[in-house]
C-alpha cells in the first residue's frame, strides 16, 4: 500500500479562493477586513509565522498590522495595545504571537483580547464552548486539520481516532472537535505508556507532539489516515514531522507531509475566522451567533 498525500497547499488555495469572493463581497459593502498580530520579541522563527501570516493577507485582500515589542517589554504595554485594537473599527481579528517571553502571563495576554476578535479561538470562553460544539471562531491549526479530512472525503463518525499530544493549542482542542463529529477520541501525551498499544487501534491518528520521529510504521495501523501536525527542525537544516514519512506512507491509507501538509491551513482558518468576525461585524449571520454575543457583552 502507498498512502494518498494530502496536499495541504492545493487545498489551502481552494479554501482562499472563496475565501477571495466573500473578501470581495464585504468591501462592496464598504469593509475590508483586518487582522492585527502582536509579537513581542524577535524570534526569528516567529518572524517567519508572523511573515507568511501578513503574505496570507495580501494575497486573499486582507488588510493586516504587525504590532512589534521588544522582548524586554511590560506586559501591561501589550495589554494596553491590545485593549486599543479591541476598540479599532478597521481591525476584525487580533493574535498574539507565542511563545511570550517568560516573564509574561500568556493567559492574561490572551484574554485580554475582545471575544469578537479572538480569531486564534485561545480565549476561555472559546476554549470552554469547546465542550458544547458552540464555536464562532474554532482554533486554527485543530480546524485545519479537520478541513483537511472535510475536503479528502474521509469519514470521522464512529471511527477510533487517536490524538498524539496534549497542548492546549491542538491536542485538546483537536479532541474535543473530533468528538463532536461522533468519533471516538484518545488523547494520548508524555506520560502514555507503551504509546504505540494506543496508535495501532487508530483509523485516524493525528499527531501533535513535536518529537521528531516519534511514530514508527509499525505503530500504526495498515489504512489509517496519517495526520502529522508536528513541525522540527533538524541539525541539517531540513523541516520534517512527527511521524516517520517514508515509513508510515508505506502503510497508511493517506498521509499529510511536512512541510506542506497541516501549516498552510492553519494559517487559512486564520483568515477565514477574520473575515467571519467582519462578517459578523456587519450583521451577517453565522454559527452560534446569539451565544457568542450573549457573552461578548459581558466578557472581553
Amino acid at each position: 500500500m502507498s498512502a494518498i498525500i494530502i496536499d495541504g497547499k492545493r487545498i489551502a488555495r481552494d479554501v482562499r479562493v472563496g475565501l477571495r469572493q466573500r473578501i470581495r463581497d464585504l468591501a462592496a459593502r464598504g469593509v475590508t477586513p483586518g487582522l492585527a498580530v502582536v509579537m513581542v520579541g524577535d524570534s526569528a522563527a516567529s518572524k517567519v509565522y508572523v511573515r507568511n501570516k501578513v503574505s496570507a493577507c495580501e494575497e486573499v485582500g486582507l488588510h493586516s498590522e504587525v504590532h512589534l515589542f521588544p522582548s524586554n517589554a511590560d506586559e501591561r504595554s501589550v495589554i494596553e495595545r491590545i485593549q486599543s485594537l479591541n476598540g479599532s473599527a478597521t481591525i476584525h481579528g487580533i493574535i498574539v504571537q507565542l511563545p511570550l517571553p517568560t516573564h509574561f502571563d500568556m493567559r492574561s495576554v490572551l484574554e485580554a483580547i475582545a471575544l469578537p476578535k479572538d480569531v486564534d479561538g485561545f480565549h476561555l470562553y472559546n476554549v470552554g464552548s469547546l465542550m458544547v460544539g458552540d464555536l464562532v471562531f474554532p482554533p486554527c491549526t485543530p480546524y485545519g486539520v479537520q478541513m483537511l479530512l472535510e475536503h479528502q472525503g474521509i469519514r470521522v463518525e464512529g471511527q477510533n481516532v487517536v490524538v498524539v499530544g496534549a497542548s492546549n493549542i491542538v491536542g485538546k482542542p483537536m479532541a474535543m472537535m473530533l468528538l463532536q463529529k461522533e468519533a471516538t477520541v484518545s488523547i494520548c501525551h508524555v506520560k502514555t505508556r507503551d504509546l504505540a498499544q494506543y496508535t495501532i487501534l487508530a483509523d485516524i491518528l493525528v499527531v501533535a507532539a513535536g518529537k521528531p520521529g516519534l511514530i514508527l510504521a509499525q505503530m500504526v495501523k495498515t489504512g489509517a489516515v496519517v495526520i502529522d501536525v508536528g513541525i522540527n527542525r533538524l541539525p541539517d537544516g531540513r523541516l520534517v514531522g512527527d511521524v516517520d514519512f517514508a515509513g508510515v506512507s508505506r502503510k497508511a491509507s493517506f498521509i499529510t507531509p511536512v512541510p506542506g501538509g497541516v501549516g498552510p491551513m492553519t494559517v487559512t482558518m486564520l483568515l477565514e475566522n477574520t473575515a467571519r468576525a467582519a462578517e459578523r461585524a456587519l450583521g451577517a449571520p453565522v454559527n452560534s451567533q446569539r451565544s457568542y454575543d450573549r457573552l461578548s457583552a459581558t466578557v472581553s
